[in-house]
């Protein structure tokens, strides 16, 4: 079995991120996870998949502008950390804001290159109040300037380690639906499903895009994680604990277990901190 390198981890912040779910989520992985294709349809940040670092894996997420990042990272290391220096030695409000609204103007926004867009969301993640991916219903970026002294906008050590391993594994990126991105899992795989969380009151952060992922889509996904059950395809699902969510895996072929994650992301400020979250997994032990 190959060690995993503890340098290469997530390069962006991002709201739901499962750094500090790690432990509590590795007790219910499969017990031989390495013999398993990986497969993340929610990727984000990939706190999990950069700390499992499978060999053999499918990573999608809907969010174009984070996909672009990870292609780039994986195809064009050289190009996105020249831009991301320049970027680090240029920093101050102003060039925060320049950057920011450009996706204001799409024809100009259209004639940046992919490797532009991703450096463009690195910078931004980077430099932004609290390291959020936000847009409003245009699609617009919209979060304001962090006011950081001195951040990491070109962390170029954990890029070119994950760039490395990217192209030292069999590791396949996408970018479409979340049942597409699953299409492929079959008994010999582990997909593990990290969607934007059920909100009953609107409170959780699920703004990564324009399309909002609503009561709807988490019955979708739900009847996804049916269907990949009863092709025997081990999954795990993360959610947080809500009455709609407990009864729409009230199946016998789910396991339902309580975690408590703190969570710094919240519209509501009385609701951040310790919360209550499920992870919902199909197979038994």
């Amino acid at each position: 079995m190959i060690k995993n390198n503890p340098l290469i981890k997530p390069f962006l912040k991002w709201a739901g991120g499962k750094r500090q779910l790690l432990v509590e989520i590795k007790k219910h992985l499969p017990c031989n996870i390495s013999d398993y294709t990986y497969f993340e349809p929610f990727l984000g940040a990939g706190a999990v998949f950069f700390e499992l670092q499978p060999q053999r894996a499918v990573i999608n997420d809907y969010n174009e502008q984070l996909i672009l990042a990870y292609n780039a990272i994986k195809d064009n290391i050289d190009e996105l950390t020249a831009l991301l220096r320049i970027y680090q030695n240029n920093y101050n409000e102003d060039s925060f804001y320049k950057i920011r609204n450009i996706d204001r103007e799409p024809e100009k926004f259209n004639l940046l290159s992919d490797i532009e867009k991703a450096a463009r969301l690195v910078f931004l993640n980077k430099t932004c109040f609290n390291g959020l991916y936000r847009v409003n219903s245009q699609g617009h970026f919209n979060v304001p300037y962090g006011r950081y002294k001195n951040p990491a906008i070109c962390d170029e050590n954990v890029l070119r380690l994950i760039s490395d391993y990217f192209n030292s594994c069999k590791i396949e990126i996408l970018n479409c639906d979340f049942e597409d991105a699953a299409a492929k899992a079959d008994k010999n795989s582990f997909v593990y499903f990290d969607p934007p969380y059920h909100s009953p009151d609107k409170n959780n952060f699920t703004s990564y895009q324009a399309e909002k992922f609503d009561e709807s889509e988490q019955e979708r996904l739900c009847d996804v994680m049916v269907k990949l059950t009863n092709q025997e395809v081990k999954c795990l699902l993360s959610n947080s604990d809500t009455g709609f969510i407990r009864e729409l895996y009230k199946n016998s072929i789910f396991d339902i277990i309580s975690v408590q994650a703190k969570r710094k992301i919240n519209s509501d400020s009385t609701k951040r901190g310790n919360v209550n979250e499920v992870l919902i997994k199909n197979w038994k032990d």
